[in-house]
């Protein structure tokens, strides 16, 4: 048998995100049926201290050869990096992104990608330019259970898919969740708000059932939060109680439908129902060590049970095996259709009047943020 091949990962950024996704790269990727590749930490960077990045590869668990670093592109100079995941607050995407690809570094960025997609455009061709591989990492796509909804909508038994229903609203008051309007939701210095954070999620599912290459036209309404004028909804919504929650993603075509349970950035269940009768329910568990392990991951105080992944890893086995393979581009999720999705996203904003400050916006690069 061949000994799996290694990727080397360097974390720019050490916040939340960034310390679950390395936890969930470092379980065996053999405890969810993966085999042929390992992922590794060779270095994390912290843009506040070194002491910052020591800290966090001895949280994640990181081996002791693993480096620290108090700048990024310290980060980005190590030769014992093969992909660097970016981290940061999508604000700083673009200017962290650009840094990667100017040094050469295969790049998985958090998402949103980019605040625009003129940004989004620029890092492609940067990419492309640079001959590395650049993909955003959108976790839910890569879930096996969008592999089984994709499957689903291929074989036919929907039939024509005709319409998809995908929410990502959250429980949250920002007035009170968010009081001193620093959180990166509420944040225009950081691009916060609803649309970048959350409802790229929203947009998954349509995308996922019906993006064929081609520009979807777009009209949207959208409420600002008056204390930042970062944007709170695209849409008002009644929710009612009930024993059985309704699905947060309805993909329908005209012999039947698939549900999402319970959200539409994590949905961990399917509701598979055809005109002519059949009913089929799936759970959709995240791997991991399981239980007895000792071994807990989750994002900020969301923890998961013993020994269960978040999820994470999935994103990364695809950037692994796809850059080792030499594809120069993610099989569910390409680059263009990233472009193309931050593209409805500034219609979303054109037609709302969100604007964030110019140097988070900006396509300029080096800029001090």
């Amino acid at each position: 048998m061949k000994a799996p091949r290694e990727i080397r990962w360097g974390i720019l950024a050490t916040g939340s995100i960034a310390t679950t996704f390395t936890k969930d790269i470092l379980v065996d990727p053999k405890t969810r049926g993966v085999t042929g590749i390992i992922h590794t930490v060779a270095a994390a960077a912290s843009s506040s201290s070194v002491s910052r990045a020591e800290a966090f590869l001895r949280e994640v668990g990181a081996f002791a050869s693993a480096r620290a670093y108090g700048s990024y592109e310290e980060l980005v100079r190590d030769q014992n990096v093969d992909m660097v995941y970016v981290a940061t607050p999508h604000s700083h995407h673009y200017q962290n992104v650009m840094l990667c690809l100017e040094g050469g570094k295969n790049v998985l960025c958090e998402k949103p990608f980019t605040v625009n997609a003129q940004q989004a455009r620029k890092l492609a061709d940067k990419a492309r330019e640079k001959g590395c591989f650049l993909m955003e990492a959108l976790w839910t796509r890569y879930f096996p259970l969008a592999d089984y909804v994709r499957n689903i909508i291929a074989s036919g038994k929907l039939g024509t898919v005709e319409r998809v229903v995908s929410d990502c609203s959250m429980r949250l008051q920002p007035e009170t969740s968010f009081k001193d309007g620093k959180h990166r939701m509420v944040n225009s210095d950081l691009a916060g708000g609803a649309l970048l954070d959350l409802g790229v999620y929203s947009l998954t599912w349509p995308f996922l059932a019906l993006y064929q290459e081609k520009s979807p036209k777009v009209f949207a309404l959208m409420t600002k939060y008056q204390h930042t004028s970062a944007d709170e909804t695209t849409t008002i919504m009644l929710t009612f109680p009930r024993d059985d929650p309704p699905p947060s993603v309805r993909i329908q075509g005209r012999l039947g439908e698939i549900q999402l349970f319970p959200s539409a950035h994590n949905p961990n269940r399917t509701k598979l129902v055809l005109s002519d009768g059949t009913v089929e329910e799936r759970d959709w568990p995240k791997p991991g060590p399981g239980k007895g392990s000792g071994w807990y991951n989750g994002f900020q105080h969301f923890k998961n049970p013993e020994g269960e992944g978040q999820g994470m890893f999935w994103e990364a086995d695809e950037a692994a095996i796809a850059f080792l393979e030499g594809w120069g581009d993610a099989r569910h999720l390409g680059i263009n259709e990233t472009v193309q999705i931050m593209e409805v996203m500034d219609e979303v904003r054109r037609q709302g009047g969100l604007v964030y400050p110019q140097k988070v916006e900006t396509t300029e690069y080096p800029v001090s943020l």
